[in-house]
């Protein structure tokens, strides 16, 4: 491949530094809004995924909402016993494609030692079989909790990674004793770090269930004590076989609550598919506003193009006439200018990409946001970015192939 025509576009633009730089500012500014939006965006749809993978993608949770005031709660057990693992039971026979379930029973915590001492501000809940599992938690050591497990009302527990470390900064966890409240429990796995920058998602909390000790949910229920209007569990976990049946199983089982609670409203509906696609709702409209503003600093971009294109033009009709006059044919005239449009397009883009990767960290270090790369919208840029600067630059080059060559020597 020839680079010299190539080389000889360059010296031509460098000749006019401060021309050729205001031309690549609206390029740049284009590219690199295209792609700070595309690292952004895609850095929080992950975060968003990955948060919503920690709710259950195919779950409806169930959360207890009581009221705060204790004689509004006297009033309302008059008519509702709480959410109960009975309610969950009657899901599982009644909402269309439930498969299974799992409950929680958070425990009131005052203090959480480790058999060697050491001791940590920590919290606990009581989990039915199956809860890891449907709330996307794995195990890094050990084992979960079993059926057997709480038919033996066993004082075992998992711990959450941050728990296992802060009891057991120095040691393995697997088989030591750490003691709640008054319990003592035989440590039998520990959950793996799920890495969660945020403690909640669209207002709903996440869990926190790596500083938390877990512990099987009819050992909780025997072995600690919990106020006597407390509701029998504090959420449940419906998982649905068919992701599209999302919606209609969360009406029916929003009927079915109702009914079981004689229309008290001590219980609240979260559908994490729908927070997420609530999510992207608000992401799109993002995407589309700076798109917007990319649109425009590119369509600028172009338009600074054309203009320095036919000042060259201007300057430079001697220069066209003495190449037409020495046998340069009019296409070859288009295709000189149109490569030092290439050549304008290309830096403008590599230099906007790289704006925009620094543009895009800036923003994730300010606002605590995440960045992510995907790699189709980046090239999508640069192409787009290109494309613009050729078309705004095809009417210059052919006012110039269509100088006359006599008129363009004798020009001044």
């Amino acid at each position: 491949m020839n680079l010299a025509p190539w080389s000889e576009a360059w010296d031509e633009l460098s000749r006019r530094k401060l021309r050729t730089l205001l031309t690549l500012l609206g390029l740049i500014f284009g590219v690199g809004a295209i792609v700070a939006m595309q690292g952004v965006g895609e850095g929080s749809r992950r975060e968003a995924l990955q948060m919503v993978e920690s709710l259950g993608l195919n779950n409806i949770i169930v959360e207890a909402h009581p009221p705060g005031d204790d004689q509004a709660l006297k009033e309302l057990r008059k008519r509702s016993l709480g959410l109960t693992l009975a309610d969950a039971r009657a899901a599982l026979a009644v909402v269309p494609g439930a498969q299974r379930f799992a409950a929680e029973k958070r425990i009131r915590t005052y203090a959480v030692f480790a058999d060697g001492g050491g001791g940590s501000d920590l919290g606990a809940s009581g989990v039915s079989p199956g809860y890891f599992e449907l709330s996307s938690q794995r195990l890094a050591a050990g084992r979960g909790l079993t059926e057997a497990d709480d038919r033996s009302l066993a004082a075992v527990a998992v711990l959450g990674h941050q728990a296992a470390t802060e009891l057991f900064p120095g040691g393995q966890a697997l088989g030591r004793l750490v003691k709640v409240n008054q319990v003592w429990l035989r440590v039998v796995g520990v959950l793996a770090d799920r890495d969660l920058d945020k403690d909640q998602f669209e207002g709903v909390p996440l869990g926190g269930a790596g500083n938390r000790v877990f512990v099987p949910l009819a050992s909780a229920q025997a072995r600690f004590r919990f106020e006597p209007m407390d509701d029998a569990v504090d959420r449940v976990l419906l998982r649905i076989d068919d992701p599209s049946r999302l919606a209609a199983s969360a009406r029916v089982l929003g009927d079915v609550l109702s009914r079981r609670h004689s229309g008290a409203d001590d219980t609240r509906l979260i559908v994490p598919q729908q927070l997420y696609r609530q999510h992207q709702k608000t992401q799109r409209i993002f995407s589309i506003v700076m798109g917007a503003i990319a649109g425009v600093s590119l369509l600028v971009g172009g338009i600074g193009i054309m203009n320095i294109m036919l000042a060259n033009v201007l300057e430079r009709r001697r220069e066209i006439g003495l190449l037409r006059a020495i046998g340069a044919r009019r296409d070859d005239i288009v295709v000189r200018f149109l490569r030092e449009a290439v050549v304008i397009c290309v830096a403008g883009a590599l230099i906007g990409v790289a704006f925009g990767a620094l543009l895009a960290y800036l923003i994730a270090a300010f606002a605590g946001w995440h960045v992510a790369w995907a790699p189709l919208p980046i090239v999508a840029s640069v192409v787009v970015c290109a494309a613009i600067g050729l078309a705004f630059s095809v009417y210059p080059a052919r006012q110039a192939a269509a100088l006359d060559p006599i008129e363009a020597i004798r020009a001044e």
